[in-house]
This record gives C-alpha cells, structure tokens and sequence, in this order.
C-alpha cells in the first residue's frame, strides 16, 4: 500500500467515482448495436477469423433457423471422439495431437518416435534455471509462475524476436516441452517455501510421456498406474484445442498480429487463461464442490442438494454469482464432447481411487443442476439447452489423480499450449492484419481550464 493519505484519499474518491458515475449506462450497448464480449444477441459470437486448426459447433441452421445439436469438436478434421478412441492403449495421445496441430497429420510411427526424441530433448530447463529463477522468488500462484517463467527463457536465446516459421515452431516445441517441468517445480517450491514441506525435484525423463513425467515430477515416490497416467493423457488431450474464439486462444492471435515475439505472446495467453471465467473455472467447480459438501450433510438426498443448487442461482450461496459452475457453455448447447468424455473416465478412475460416493454426487448435481437451469432459462425465454462443460469433472478428475489444487489451472495451460502455438503459426502464416476492434465514446465533451481555475 501506498503510504500517503492525501494520495489516498484521492484514489478513494476515483475508486466512489467508478462505482457510481464511472459506470456506463447499460442501455447504449443495444442503442449503438455494440457486439459485447464480441458476441451477438443469441449469444453466437461475432466471426472474425477463419482457421483450419480445429471445428467447434453446437447448432447447425435448417431453413435459416438456428438448431442445437449436439457439440462438434474437430482437430484437424477428425472427431475427437474418434481420437481419443483411437489413442486407447497408448500413452503418448496428447504427443500425437501436438504432432496433429502444428503439422497437420497424425504422425506415422516412425515420425511419433523422432518426435518424441525431439521433445525428450528439449524437456530439460536451462542450467540453474529452476534455482535462479523459480526457486529465487516463488510465487503463490502457478500460472504467475508460468507466466514468469516464460517471459524469462527469452533472455536464454539468442535470437528471440525471429517470428520466421521454423524459428517460431522450435520455440514452440521447447515451450510445450518445458511447461510441465515449471508448473512441477514451481509447486514443489512454493510447497517448500510457504508451508516448510521437504524440498523434492526430480528431473524429467527423456523416454516418458508428458502425462508421466507429470505424475512422476509431482509425487515423491515418482511412482504411478498405468490407468491414472493415462485419464492425465486423455485430459491434456480434450484441453489442447478448443477453436480460436476462446478467450485465450483470440488472445494468442490478437498479440501474434502485432508481430512480437513468442514469448511475449504465451504470456498474454497464459494470462488470459489464469482467469476465473475461463481456465480457473475447473478450480470454481471445486470450490463450490466442497461448499456444497459444508451445507448438505446427506450427498444422497436429492431434495437438499436441489434446494442448495437453487440457492445458489438465487445468488443466495457459494460466491452469490448466481452461478452454477461447470454447467453451461457458450458454444455447446445440448452436450459437450469433451464433457461426456472426461465423466467416462472420471467414473473409471473413480472406482480405482474409492471416489464413487463423489462420482455419484457429481452426476446427481449434473442432472439436477441442468433442471434448475432449464427451469430458469424457460422463465426468461430462453430456450437454449444447457449442458455440462469440460471444467465439470476435469477437477475431480485432478483430484482423484492427486494433482493440488494450485495446479489446476496450469494442467489446462498444459495441454492448451498445443493449440496456441498452432494458431499462433496459422496467423503469422497468413500475415493477417492486426487486430483491432473499435469502441465507441460515450462520455461527455468538455473544455480544457487552466490549473488555477479548476
């Protein structure tokens, strides 16, 4: 804080100003037709960029009527169903999807064996880099640390600001190769630092998955099933794609078209997805998770968790956003694939780790939560479907597997790397124009005083 009263007390009178007449009269957004959040009346958002990276969909238009169906997630053309089960039984899933999104095929055996050569390779931190750098000044937060982190490798290259193709995808590589070993380290010195816990790093290993090393780096004995290394996979998988209108992946191609470098522009993405409406919303599900666990004392009785769900869209409980957390989305209506994915793998894990009881509450807040939702939608005449979204059961997933909490987010930035260093190479590729949308003034016009008659 700043100690300075006179200072003070005039940031408490601009902080008044913004609560009352700083604020914009609500009713010009429609009187000037402006696309908030960049999206439309419907909710469909304002198109403003083509790719070829990856198909998100959950309406098509029949006799010009706009109809839910249910959601459509392509990489590259291929259903991510029919990925996730075609990678059954292996456990380098999420390597083939990074090989799918930045050069366009799946990879044929001997090309996923060079590739992950390749990203055994570039693994590994720069020397003292986790000394000097992360364990120096920790962080209580693991996306900081990232974020960190990453605007810091730029001074360990030589030639940064090269944005040529080539030079672009090496320095992707080497990001989404190095990101789990910084989220691990990161959370084992802040564990270390803050809470007086053992300090225990292991070094990556060359030869295992990105989903392994990830188990293997976080947990003190390394050690790890085959089932729970591979729902990790899975999980990196559905997160490393989502089309380029979310939130971060829109930022990674508004900072890309100014022509900075990669590493600047990882950070903004990296920032964007920190926030509670987009990547925390995993870390909101668990939270209002264990709220629900303090209020209703019997999880099998439908008629209390029902009247807690509905408190909590009275703005009544939990955070009082009105919110219910992992239900709902802005493109997907009537399912979300990855969704429906993640509960099948959820339940397996579940029965592995002695979660049912909480495998069980999760559905029964699914059904009953996507009721109270309908109700309330119909009432306000809106007939949009709602669905369960991927942040619902990709937290307990997180948790049956014993990743912390503070990692949550950062899993996400794990496997979303991926598809931002595609879209990042797709719009430098086509050299498009920076982005930059308009705003409107609304304020009043006024007429310069000198100082000595203000």
């Amino acid at each position: 804080m700043i100690e300075d009263r006179e200072f003070n007390q005039l940031v408490d009178r601009y902080v008044n100003y913004c609560a009352d007449a700083g604020k914009i009269d609500q009713n010009l957004y429609q009187t000037f037709d402006v696309k908030r959040g960049l999206r439309d009346k419907d909710g469909t958002g304002v198109l403003t960029g083509l790719t070829e990276i990856s198909e998100v969909n959950g309406f098509e238009i029949v006799n010009g009527v706009r109809r839910p169906i249910d959601g459509i997630l392509r990489y590259k053309g291929y259903d991510i169903r029919d990925l996730v089960e075609g990678f059954h039984g292996s456990k380098h899933g999420f390597e083939e999807t990074i090989f799918l999104l930045l050069f366009g095929e799946l990879p044929t055996e001997s090309e996923l064996k060079d590739f992950l050569n390749v990203m055994g390779q570039l693994r590994p931190l720069p020397e003292n880099f986790n000394r000097d750098v992360i364990m120096k000044k920790p962080s209580r937060n693991m996306m900081n640390v990232l974020e960190k982190c990453v605007l810091t490798l730029y001074s360990y290259e030589d030639e940064p600001d090269r944005i040529d193709v080539r030079h672009v995808l090496e320095q992707s590589l080497s990001l989404i190769a190095r990101f789990p070993v910084i989220a691990a380290y990161g959370y084992q010195s802040y564990r270390h630092t803050f809470f007086d816990s053992s300090l225990i790093i292991h070094r990556p290993k060359a030869e295992l998955s990105t989903a392994e090393n990830v188990l293997r780096l976080l947990r003190i004995d390394t050690q790890y099933t085959e089932l729970e290394a591979k729902v990790l996979d899975i999980c990196l998988v559905l997160h490393a794609e989502h089309g380029g209108g979310n939130n971060s992946t829109f930022t990674t191609h508004v900072i890309s078209t100014t022509g900075t470098d990669t590493y600047s522009t990882v950070a903004g993405s990296l920032g964007s997805l920190k926030g509670p409406r987009h990547g925390g919303a995993n870390l909101k599900v668990q939270q209002m998770f264990a709220d629900l666990k303090r209020c209703v004392d019997d999880w099998k009785n439908e008629d209390e968790i029902r009247r807690y769900l509905a408190s909590v869209l009275k703005k009544e409980a939990f955070d009082h956003s009105g919110l219910i957390y992992g239900l709902g989305h802005a493109v997907y209506s009537i399912s979300d694939p990855r969704a429906e994915i993640l509960r099948g793998y959820a339940e397996k894990l579940s029965q592995e780790k002695g979660y049912e009881q909480d495998f069980e509450l999760y559905h029964t807040v699914e059904r009953i939560g996507i009721e109270l939702l309908t109700e309330q939608r119909r009432k306000q005449g809106n007939p949009k479907p709602v669905c369960v979204n991927v942040d619902f059961y990709s937290g307990l997933v997180y948790t049956m597997l014993g990743i912390p909490i503070e990692l949550f987010t950062p899993m996400f930035a794990i496997g979303r790397i991926a598809g931002w260093s595609a879209h990042r190479i797709e719009e430098l590729v086509n050299n498009g124009k920076i982005i930059r949308p308009a705003y409107k003034y609304v304020g009043e016009t006024r007429t310069y005083r000198p100082m000595e008659d203000r």
